[in-house]
């Protein structure tokens, strides 16, 4: 949690507009060790962290990364199905959590969008969602013995292609709507894209930010293990 640590303790400092030798004393600690925790060059102690999580504000799980929530309210990633299935021994519950976690995170992305008062985006994201659907179901029926490829408009050897390419277009198309911005087939229009910082995403979704918030941190912890981001960390800090 090293990387995590370093990084957020850093932002947090930034964002209450301080020094960091004014940090460091209302720490209690030296300059040059803060600066050793804010580039990941040592590893707090504690009772450092503690003191840090209650001078920011936020929660030690935030602090330390296992958490996107500041108040530490989301699930930590890596825990989520150890946990489910050790509360009833039966590893379905775990299945059935994470199925709960990427039905409201969908949700509340749409919910985002509608914020935002733009039809494309909201039309663009279910066009890449539901190719990405259907590419699963598609794997899915390929395995069936039973299943009969015909049935399917598409070749077997042409969807993946083909929906690929439908989908690169839709990340463009919602990069340029999340914006406002016209386009690859859409239309200039002012957007009030909500705040997306995790406190105000628990306020404004108290429903469905932490299913989206635990989702995030197990998506991150898998496409950047937490030994490669410590690694990246140290080469930047030299």
């Amino acid at each position: 949690m090293a990387s995590d640590f370093a990084r957020t303790l850093a932002l947090l400092r930034r964002e209450k507009k301080i020094s960091q030798r004014t940090a460091a004393s209302d720490l209690g600690v030296s300059q040059a060790l803060l600066s050793h925790y804010e580039n990941g060059l040592r590893e707090p102690g504690l009772s450092f962290v503690v003191r840090a999580a209650d001078y920011y504000g936020v929660s030690c799980d935030y602090l330390l990364g296992r958490s996107m929530a500041r108040d530490g309210s989301s699930v930590p990633a890596a825990r989520m199905h150890d946990a489910a299935s050790d509360e009833s021994g039966d590893p379905e519950n775990a299945i059935q959590q994470s199925r709960r976690l990427v039905v409201n995170s969908v949700a509340m992305l749409f919910e985002v969008a509608e914020k935002t008062g733009s039809e494309q985006l909201s039309n663009e994201m279910y066009n890449y969602l539901s190719m990405a659907i259907y590419k699963v179901f598609r794997y899915l029926y390929a395995a069936d013995p039973g299943g009969v490829e015909e049935a399917f408009r598409t070749a077997s050897e042409h969807f993946d292609g083909l929906c690929n390419a439908h989908m690169s277009l839709s990340e463009l198309r919602i990069r340029a709507a999340a914006k406002g911005e016209g386009g690859f087939g859409l239309t200039r229009e002012e957007i009030r894209l909500p705040s997306l910082q995790p406190s105000d995403l628990a306020r404004a979704f108290p429903n469905l930010s932490s299913s989206m918030l635990t989702l995030l941190q197990a998506v991150a912890d898998r496409i950047t293990p937490q030994d490669t981001a410590k690694n990246s960390a140290e080469k930047r800090s030299k």
